[in-house]
């Protein structure tokens, strides 16, 4: 079996990944390949951010991998916190002790009060090294903003996102509803259908 990196030491998404490439590749993660380097993510979208990631291992260990970016857009905010997703709260002055993910949630509710339109998105952008070749993955999943936090499950803005089509937040749904249709599995779907195709 191949070995494929996934520039992330994020539990939470090499648990998705692995989930969905697992039968197909021995995927490692940077801990895995010894690499405790703070990649830096100082592109301005997210498709520059995956390929910076992704770069950095390839240049540094060999292997060939893939980087995912992915952020949450809403509309109101003209896009933000985008490529700012993780640390909306600093970008935005803050500073943040405890749960990161609270205090960005915070924010960005406190930024949309009194705005009628929640219309979001997440965008997830995967950009594969293999063989030599680069290619790109795009996942998006639509939905708006609650006002209020609901549901134990997931990570980052989970708790206050509705997907198109439902009436639950995705830390509502669970991770067998969510990796069925997220933003990162229909990219990470993209990626395994092209890997599928060049085994």
């Amino acid at each position: 079996m191949k070995t494929l990196v996934f520039a992330s030491n994020n539990a939470h998404k090499m648990e998705e990944i692995r989930a969905i490439l697992g039968g197909m590749f021995e995927v490692k993660s940077l801990e895995d390949i010894g690499c405790h380097a703070d990649i830096p993510e100082t592109g301005f979208t997210f498709q520059e951010n995956a390929l910076q990631k992704a770069q950095y291992v390839k240049e540094h260990y060999g292997l060939d991998c893939f980087a995912d970016d992915s952020g949450l857009q809403v509309e109101a905010l003209d896009g933000e916190p985008g490529v700012y997703s993780a640390r909306y709260a600093e970008k935005n002055g803050y500073a943040v002790e405890g749960n990161r993910d609270d205090v960005n949630m915070d924010v960005l509710l406190e930024k949309l009060r009194g705005k009628e339109n929640r219309n979001a998105c997440f965008t997830t952008c995967i950009a594969l090294l293999y063989e030599g070749q680069t290619h790109y993955f795009e996942g998006v999943v639509k939905g708006h903003i609650i006002s209020e936090k609901r549901g134990d499950g997931g990570f980052g803005y989970d708790p206050i996102f509705v997907p198109e089509g439902y009436e639950k937040t995705f830390a509502e749904l669970g991770n067998e509803v969510k990796n069925g249709m997220s933003h990162r599995a229909r990219a990470v779907a993209k990626l395994a259908e092209f890997l599928k195709s060049e085994k």
